[in-house]
Order: structure tokens, then sequence, then C-alpha cells
């Protein structure tokens, strides 16, 4: 039986993929397997000796201690792609909301309580409403940065409204690749981009490479009437240099699911209260996303969609599985089939894959491993974990 503690409220469609019989679920436990959260900041001290995995529902992991996690060998899944289509979908109402003066318009008309004669309604609002013109989308340039899961359904979705589209994406997956459409130009840098869109959209993660990402420099070189949105990380925009830019011109407006302070009360700026993913269906995907890839991890050691572990996915075989992340060094491998050859133990089958500093594997066994062999195994010099999987 697996303990799963969860530290925010999670889609019961998630929570129902993890069956009774193999887990319990609560908001509290002293030594849990598992954590299962989405927005809670946790702090490493939080993360128990005992947890193997951590898993978030959403994209973003800036909220979890990834590194302290990697360095005590636990995974941390996410479930990209999850959201995408809700963040989509507003992306798409801040284009139009940004194009025409819809909101000007709903607060003009909220001023005209006061009017009982629904002819002379018609007429003031026939007369006031070229206050409120603005332009169409159809013709415009949208620049995408970030063309992953979000940044190419936005690609395509804004190609459907007859927009133009360019892409910057300097780390572009063979497979993000493929999901964009030939009309998409890419360009070869940022300030290139910059200069040739009328609206930019940001769909970026927080990176050492990307934090303060959009600066004064990269604005000045916005093309005059220039409207910036940014709906994936409020870390990857530097604020001041947004302010600084909309006060001389270089930016048109900024539209952006991250509100602080200082932009609270903008004519030029619209704010929404971090609502990107906030759908029934965005909650509901992410948490059976990661729900499945918390199962499957626990029940057999597969990873798949974490962001400090390598994927890697085994068929069941042989009687038992040993789970080992170790520091990514030679010969540990080596150490280890050593010891299971002095314990006269077969291996029936067995992958390792590496991702930067740590290494993974599934060794699966003939015969069961003794806790005296696993004692052994988790003594050798740059193992960090070693778990027993048993069916």
């Amino acid at each position: 039986m697996y303990k799963v503690l969860t530290l925010n409220q999670i889609s019961d469609k998630g929570l129902s993929r993890l069956p009774s019989d193999n887990y319990e679920l609560a908001t509290e436990f002293s030594a849990p397997d598992a954590i299962l959260l989405r927005s809670h900041k946790l702090q490493t001290a939080e993360i128990s000796p005992s947890v193997k995995a951590i898993a978030r529902a959403g994209a973003g992991t800036n909220n979890i201690p990834v590194s302290a996690c990697t360095e005590r060998g636990i995974p941390v899944f996410n479930s990209p792609g999850a959201n995408a289509n809700a963040v989509k979908e507003l992306v798409i109402a801040g284009l139009a909301l940004g194009s025409r003066g819809i909101l000007a318009g709903i607060s003009y008309v909220n001023t005209l309580g006061h009017m009982n004669d629904a002819a002379e309604m018609a007429k003031l609002l026939e007369k006031e409403k070229k206050r409120f013109k603005g332009n169409e989308l159809a013709g415009r340039t949208l620049g995408v940065v970030g063309l992953g899961a979000i940044g190419s359904m936005i690609a395509n979705a804004a190609l459907n409204l007859g927009m133009e589209v360019i892409g910057y994406d300097p780390a572009l997956s063979v497979d993000a690749a493929w999901r964009l459409p030939s009309s998409v130009k890419k360009m070869d840098n940022l300030s290139s981009l910059f200069a040739r869109a009328d609206f930019i959209t940001l769909h970026l993660p927080v990176l050492d490479s990307t934090r303060g990402l959009i600066n004064t420099d990269l604005l000045a070189a916005c093309k005059p009437g220039c409207c910036l949105l940014n709906f994936a990380r409020e870390e990857i925009v530097d604020i001041s240099a947004v302010i600084r830019a909309l006060d001389n011109g270089s930016l048109r407006q900024f539209i952006t699911d991250f509100p602080v302070p200082a932009l609270i009360g903008r004519a030029d700026v619209i704010l929404m209260p971090h609502i990107g993913a906030s759908t029934d269906e965005a909650e509901e995907n992410c948490a059976i996303m990661v729900a499945d890839q918390l199962n499957d991890f626990l029940q057999n050691g597969n990873i798949k969609n974490s962001v400090n572990f390598p994927n890697l996915q085994l068929d069941r075989s042989g009687q038992c599985r040993l789970a080992i992340a170790n520091h990514n060094v030679p010969k540990i491998l080596g150490s280890v089939l050593g010891l299971l050859a002095d314990a006269d133990i077969n291996v029936v089958d067995m992958l390792n894959k590496s991702r930067d500093e740590i290494a993974y594997n599934l060794i699966d066994l003939g015969s069961e491993a003794s806790p005296a062999l696993l004692e052994q195994l988790s003594a050798i010099e740059g193992v960090i974990s070693v778990r027993l999987i048993q069916w």
C-alpha cells in the first residue's frame, strides 16, 4: 500500500487513477511514499525521507525544489501539454482584447445604468462606439516565442484567424517541429522577431537562460504599436523594463496572467488573475496525466515526463525489479552487476539511461534480492537510491 500526500485540491478524475486497493491518499502523512500537488510552494524540509517521487499536476515545476530532489534520487513529474488547450484559448482571447476596444466598451456601457429610454441609449451608443474601434487580427503578424505544446497550438490557431505567424525557439524538439505547419516562419533570433511582430506571445519555461529574458534592450527592438502577451511565467519578463517600454511608446500594450502592483490601474495593461489553466478540463487532464505517471513509477519504476530524470520504460520480466538512481559517473553499473553476480542472481532484462548528473537503471532479476544485498547495493559509492519492486 502506497501513501500519497496531496497538498492541493486534485481532480477526482485524477485521484481515481490511484485505486484504493494500492493507494492511501490524504492531506497529512508522516512518511508518504509520494507527493501530489499543484501550486503549493514545496519546501525541501517538507519532503520526508520516505518520499520516492513528486508529481505536479501542471507544466511548471518552479514551486518544487527540483535540484534538492535530484540530489536525493527523487524524480519530479509534471504534465506538459495537458493544459495547453486552456492556455491557448485564453491567449486567443487576449489577442482579441488587445486588438479591439472590448474592455473599454464594456466598461462604458456599464456606466449607462441611469438611462431608461432604449432608443436614446441606442442613439448614444451609435455616436460613441467610434471611441472603441480597433483592428482585426487577420493580416497582423504574431510572434510566438517558445514553440512547444502551447506555442504550437497558438501558432495553428492564429493561422486559422488569418494571421501571419513567426516563431522562435532555440530548443525546438523534433516532435514540436513536426507539429508546426510549414507556413510558420522560424526566426533566427529574438530581436528579429520583436522587430517584425504586431503581437508577441511568450511560452517559455523558467530557466536560468530565460529568467528576465524580456528586457530593456529587447523591448527597444519592438515594432511600433506592438502588444506583448505573457501567459507563460512571470519571471521571464522584466516588469520594470516593460513599464519603461510602455511609458516611452516602444510597447503599445502588455497583457499578462501575472499581475503585480506596479501594473495595476494602467490603461495600457490588461491583467488576468493567473487563470491560464483554470478550466475543469485542464485540471482533470493534468491530474490524470500525473497520476498515471506516478502509478507507473511506483508500481514498475518507469519514468515518463520527469523534469530531472531520464525517460525510461521497461516491460516487466523476471521475478522482481531493482530501480537504482546514481550519480552519472563511470563504473557504478559495473559494481551493481558485480554484486548481483556474486549473489548468483541472473539479470533477465535491464535498461540504463542518464540525464545530466543523474543516471537511472531498471534491472529485472530472475530471483529475489535479499535485504542484505539491497544494503550492499545502497553502499556502492555514487548510488543515491535503491528500490526493490516486487510483483
